[in-house]
């Protein structure tokens, strides 16, 4: 939900994005912030970026939420996850970042599993370069090259 903003957030996501197409096809669907007045519940404007995000889940994909409440990895560990899902076939891994009040039930009922990338509340913004950085980063793991040091 909502746009990556410029400067050094959007040339980290830029950067990692970059680096992550070299391994895999990655697609970036942006769902612009719902435009509401200020009078809109926090209900309905859930309810509003729900249709916007089922609507960008094609069918057939595995898809994953992202929320401090869901599983922890760590890199290798993500990585291992990545590779189970490269070696089964899997054709399409949607993962959802939400919007500033999380998701609704509905969107979290067509999750296959949540993630958790840290216990801490980073913006959306943010966690696009952590979660892309973290992607690249597993994608130099499963192929032994040296930007992960253990």
């Amino acid at each position: 939900m909502g746009k990556t903003l410029k400067g050094f957030i959007g040339e980290g996501v830029d950067e990692y994005l970059k680096r992550l197409k070299r391994y895999l096809r990655v697609e970036v669907l942006v769902i612009p912030d719902v435009k509401v007045g200020k009078s809109l519940p926090v209900e309905q404007l859930m309810k509003k970026e729900e249709e916007l995000i089922l609507s960008g889940i094609a069918n057939g994909s595995e898809v994953f939420l992202l929320d401090e409440q869901g599983k922890e990895y760590t890199s290798v560990e993500l990585a291992s996850f990545v590779e189970e899902k490269m070696v089964a076939g899997t054709k399409e891994i949607t993962l959802i970042i939400g919007g500033a009040y999380g998701v609704t039930q509905t969107v979290k009922s067509k999750a296959n599993g949540v993630i958790a990338l840290s216990k801490l509340t980073f913006s959306h913004q943010m966690i696009r370069v952590i979660l892309f950085e973290q992607l690249y980063r597993a994608m130099t793991i499963i192929r032994g090259e040296p930007y992960h040091h253990m």
